[in-house]
């Protein structure tokens, strides 16, 4: 084959480090940008906090206190403060603002405020366990009760049936009968919360019903219908459990009521779970009659180069050294250009939904306006895919809440008139018809549907069905009550 050169030209996108950079920290949260941050800190020699910055904000945080307790000094007199103030000036004591208090070492104050944070919440398991412990009861019984628990879900259920837990024991223990393990069961199952180790849930309602006073009305007729019949009462079927009972109308309703105050999940009242917190990205508040956006100056701290470390760099150096801090003072350089640039686009996207969405702040999700990427993607002369990064993982703090910046953005239906309603709206119209409706007669999805085509609002069946799904509505006939 003969050789020959050839000469094209294009144009072709170049993932430059910065770029990449700049990218990188646009799709990051709250939460990962700062160990971003922190990260570069450790590493780069030339970025440091700037702490004049910061300080300028703690002064004037403590100048718009100050003028505030002036204010409230003028309204109320000396001695009739009853109320704790918002916050204590950070230039003043305690002392110098209540009297008699005793004082808190900074040791003990820090342990309370790391005991707050990072304790640890107690778990079913734990729960039992520790119930276990003062129980009087032999090794043996001991072992058992242990397997027991191990084998008891988050709600309270057995996963495992009697059987796979003595097969389980028979080869540890000596001579082990299936009856030990259900009379060490039965006394695992009057601990607390009450129905705890069932087998399934008609065990729960009896191991409860069974633990009330025989004195308490319609006892025995409620321990009936969770034996016989819970399948008549699931599917809401009035008249056959009345003929079943023998029981009229309004007894009937009595055995029901006296039902549902048992608790279904009795392990999913000891799950307390640890609040994880959300960091907004932004705050939006109205001021002069208007929405304004602005950046949570908490998220990330101020970073700047270090003057000091800036200053040693000499340009006809070529030491190690020398090149090694020139590399480090450009890398800082880029970090904070590709940071300016992050909360510079994230400001812009925000701005620009709110403009979009005053509605849903005015009124809430039920006025929430269609609306998609490429609608602010268009806007501020964006790439999609850029909007994307900036609206994953963002939170805005709005009065209806914190969302998502995600939360914005959904499908659309149309309307009679010609125009479009938001998805999440029909989802909020849908939730405040099932609020609102007879629990003796619950709305059907084609009731729902024929309600919205009454506003105007043309959307199928299924579709309703499809939303009341998603947001863990139950259908008619399980939201129908006897009460």
């Amino acid at each position: 084959m003969k050789q020959s050169l050839q000469l094209r030209i294009g144009q072709s996108l170049t993932m430059t480090p910065q770029l990449q950079q700049a990218i990188k920290l646009l799709q990051l949260s709250t939460l990962d940008l700062q160990q971003e941050i922190q990260q570069a800190l450790e590493s780069n020699m030339m970025l440091e906090v700037d702490e004049e910055v910061a300080n300028t904000e703690d002064n004037n945080l403590v100048v718009q206190e100050e003028s505030k307790g002036a204010v409230e000094s003028e309204v109320t007199s000396e001695g009739s403060q009853t109320d704790l103030p918002d916050e204590l000036p950070v230039d003043s004591n305690w002392e110098d603002v209540y009297e008699n208090t005793h004082p808190i070492t900074a040791a003990a104050s820090e342990a309370a405020e790391y005991e707050t944070q990072h304790s640890k919440s107690e778990t079913l398991l734990d729960h039992l366990l520790q119930q276990l412990e003062l129980l009087s009861i032999s090794e043996r019984d001991h072992a058992i009760a242990i397997a027991i628990i191990d084998s008891i879900n988050k709600d309270g259920y057995l996963s495992e049936s009697i059987d796979d837990i003595y097969l389980g024991l028979y080869s540890q223990l000596e001579d082990l009968e299936q009856d030990e393990v259900e009379g060490v069961l039965h006394r695992v199952q009057n601990f607390d919360p009450i129905g705890v180790a069932a087998k399934d849930l008609t065990d729960c309602l009896m191991i409860q019903l069974k633990q009330l006073p025989e004195i308490v009305p319609f006892r025995n007729e409620a321990i009936e219908v969770v034996s016989r019949s819970l399948d008549l009462l699931a599917t809401n079927d009035q008249v056959r459990l009345m003929r079943r009972l023998g029981l009229s109308e309004l007894q009937l309703k009595e055995v029901v009521f006296l039902i549902r105050t048992l608790d279904p999940k009795p392990g999913a009242s000891i799950q307390s779970l640890e609040s994880n917190y959300i960091v907004p990205d932004v705050y939006v508040s109205k001021q002069k009659g208007g929405w304004k956006v602005i950046l949570n100056p908490d998220i990330a701290p101020k970073l700047r180069v270090n003057s000091t470390y800036s200053k040693m760099i000499k340009r006809a150096d070529n030491t190690k050294e020398n090149v090694t801090m020139k590399e480090h003072l450009q890398e800082a350089r880029w970090f904070i250009k590709s940071l300016h640039s992050r909360n510079h686009t994230l400001l812009r996207v925000a701005e620009s939904i709110i403009e979009k969405q005053q509605g849903f702040l005015e009124h809430g999700a039920i006025a929430m306006k269609p609306m998609v990427l490429r609608d602010i993607a268009e806007e501020l002369d964006l790439h999609e895919s850029t909007i994307s990064r900036v609206t994953t993982q963002k939170y805005m703090h709005t009065p209806n809440g914190i969302v998502e910046f995600k939360y914005f953005f959904s499908s659309h239906v149309s309307t009679e008139g010609g125009g479009e309603c938001s998805a999440i709206a029909i989802r909020a119209l849908i939730k405040e018809f099932v609020g609102n409706e007879n629990p003796e007669k619950p709305l059907s999805d084609s009731k729902i549907a024929d309600i919205l085509k009454e506003k105007g609002i043309n959307i199928a069946r299924r579709t309703i069905a499809k939303y009341r799904e998603a947001m863990s509505i139950p259908s008619s006939s399980q939201r129908k009550r006897l009460l």
